[in-house]
């Protein structure tokens, strides 16, 4: 398989690594043989028709800051398989990735990314690429790191109808959360050392303000629940108005305050909920989980990091390997 790879952030070089590390696993078990011909950051692009030597792609890029102060090609003009697109999530208008995801579907090309902002602004566009083109685009790692929702509803929820899915979508405000409960220490405070932990980024909205787990919620409801959503049919809350108060209150009655992203009833909803301390989706922690309803085989949930270099790349790896599968019978 010949990976056009965009996007050589943090996953997308984890996912480098795993390929070059995992190489002699992925022949052995699969007879999966990828091999990456184009790279790009965002000082551009460059490819290698007989495939990078994977360690030095990684060994130029942390070097020289970039990939394109190797000694290769610039520019895509290479023949490749899949285009695996990691840029940047925009919610704005979708950019890069969007216009990344579309060339190559019209030009018959798989796709698979981690990337949210085309699916949560442009689902129909981009189904209707695949579609007409015969192409696949895979897209676990855009909603839950290494935890798989989407292919446990579609895959081994195979035959059932799934009737809703909740969980607790965004790793940042469920640590926020958890200290915040576990200490009866304040919102600023908590948020305050989560950016000295790298848990949070410095400018912490798209976390706090619930806009992560909505985006993430719309790709579900799509994917999972056949809707055509947006980001913009969301009703949402973030974690920011959240007092110690209100959490010591829930603790007297058993209960745990976390950010719900909830889609039922054709409805989808990110806000702060009430939770039983014993309930399954209570995790704490840096942890994400996933609960689906499925009619018959009830509820099953699923719990992993939500974010993270590795376990972004290997959600990636696990749809490169499905295409590569499938593309063989």
């Amino acid at each position: 398989m010949r990976i056009a790879l965009l996007g050589f952030g943090t996953v997308g070089r984890e996912l480098s690594r795993i390929l070059l590390e995992r190489r002699e696993k992925l022949k052995r078990d699969f007879g999966f043989e990828p091999e990456i011909v184009a790279a790009a950051d965002s000082k551009g692009v460059v490819n290698n028709p007989g495939g990078f030597d994977i360690q030095r792609l990684l060994d130029v890029k942390k070097e020289n800051g970039s990939v394109v102060d190797g000694d290769w090609s610039r520019g895509m003009d290479v023949d490749y398989d899949v285009l695996v697109e990691c840029t940047p999530t925009n919610i704005e208008d979708g950019e890069p990735g969007l216009s990344n995801i579309l060339d190559a579907l019209n030009n018959g090309k798989d796709v698979v990314t981690s990337n949210k902002g085309p699916l949560a602004l442009e689902w129909s566009r981009l189904m209707d690429a695949a579609d007409r083109n015969n192409c696949v685009l895979k897209f676990e790692a855009s909603v839950g790191g290494a935890m798989p929702v989407i292919n446990l509803a579609n895959e081994v929820l195979a035959g059932n109808k799934i009737n809703g899915v909740r969980g607790i979508l965004n790793g940042t405000c469920n640590y926020i959360l958890t200290r915040m409960t576990a200490e009866g220490l304040p919102y600023n405070h908590v948020l305050s050392e989560a950016q000295d932990l790298g848990i949070a980024e410095t400018d912490p909205t798209y976390d706090v303000e619930g806009i992560d787990t909505a985006l993430k919620v719309v790709i579900i409801a799509n994917s999972v629940l056949d809707m055509n959503a947006t980001y913009d049919d969301v009703e949402l809350e973030g974690i920011t108005g959240i007092t110690p108060e209100a959490l010591e209150l829930a603790k007297k009655d058993n209960k745990v305050v976390k950010l719900i992203g909830e889609i039922h009833d054709s409805q989808l909803e990110v806000a702060p909920k009430m939770v039983s301390s014993d309930h399954p989706i209570a995790v704490g922690g840096t942890l994400n989980v996933a609960s689906v309803k499925a009619d018959l085989a009830g509820e099953i949930t699923v719990t992993g990091k939500g974010a993270g270099g590795k376990e972004t790349a290997s959600s990636i790896l696990s749809d490169l390997v499905s295409i590569w599968r499938n593309n063989k019978h």
